[in-house]
């Protein structure tokens, strides 16, 4: 077993490792995520001071965006370009005669890259949204602690599975790129789609209330409404153990259909030249 999984190992290690080299890219995406969250936080605040009745407080609104800006590189919201250069060159030709499965293969460097690239800014964006704000008396403005144990033990588990479903909607969209032949038509069509269902543009609980059933069934609520809406207690208990549920279905069910498209779109590859 060891020996079998040794291989995709030392793909998301060897990935992982050459993200973490991008430390300005980071530092400057930091900024921009500093700058976008306060200016969402903003607006969210005239709306809360202008509405009636709201369905998550204006505390739970300003931790859900912090986090989702902390978190926003954790989006599949692009597909990676270097799979996409592959597409371009035919180098992807190379990933069929690899003795690995191609699918597993591509889904570890999904993992890495959705694991290195949002720890270079996640931390920062934390310490700087939960310490440095209250420190300079903005404490109503900052980042909160976790709702509890339970809450932060469950937005643990949560964010695991957000890796893991990232990474499964990641690779779906590299096997689409393979077919289509180009990574733009996907890039267009699933940046806006992604980042507005997930919750990043707008906390998902505050959009329309006919919209609520099909935004919490879809999948991509779980990579960043869920563990968000459990960090703040906005989901606990039985709410919060079905959210995770669903988080676990779509993986499988996202993982079965991209190790389905990936066998038919390689078995149909051609590589044409000379």
């Amino acid at each position: 077993m060891t020996t079998a999984i040794r291989p995709y190992q030392a793909v998301f290690r060897a990935r992982f490792n050459l993200l973490l080299q991008y430390r300005a890219a980071a530092l400057a995406g930091f900024g921009t995520q500093c700058w976008w969250g306060a200016i969402k936080i903003m607006v969210l605040a005239a709306f809360f001071r202008g509405a009636g009745s709201t369905p998550m407080t204006l505390k739970q609104a300003i931790d859900y965006i912090w986090l989702a800006q902390a978190l926003l590189t954790l989006l599949p919201w692009s597909v990676d370009p270097d799979v996409a250069r592959m597409v371009r060159s035919g180098d992807v030709g190379y990933d069929r005669l690899r003795p690995l499965d191609t699918y597993g293969f591509w889904y570890a460097r999904a993992v890495a890259r959705r694991t290195a690239t949002p720890l270079l800014r996640a931390i920062p964006m934390v310490l700087t949204a939960g310490v440095v704000l209250p420190v300079l008396g903005a404490s109503d403005w900052a980042l909160s602690p976790p709702a509890g144990w339970n809450a932060a033990l469950l937005f643990t588990v949560s964010l695991v599975l957000v890796v893991a479903l990232a990474a499964a909607v990641a690779t779906l969209m590299e096997i689409i790129t393979v077919a289509a032949l180009s990574e733009r038509g996907v890039n267009m069509i699933m940046g806006g789609v992604i980042i507005v269902f997930s919750g990043n543009l707008v906390p998902l609980p505050l959009l329309p209330d006919w919209l609520q059933p099909f935004l919490q069934l879809q999948p991509l609520a779980g990579l960043l409404d869920t563990p968000l809406r459990i960090y703040s207690a906005h989901l606990v208990g039985a709410a919060a153990v079905t959210a995770l549920v669903r988080q676990v279905l779509w993986v499988l069910v996202l993982v079965g259909i991209g190790r389905v498209a990936m066998a038919r779109v390689m078995a149909r590859l051609q590589a044409q030249g000379g």
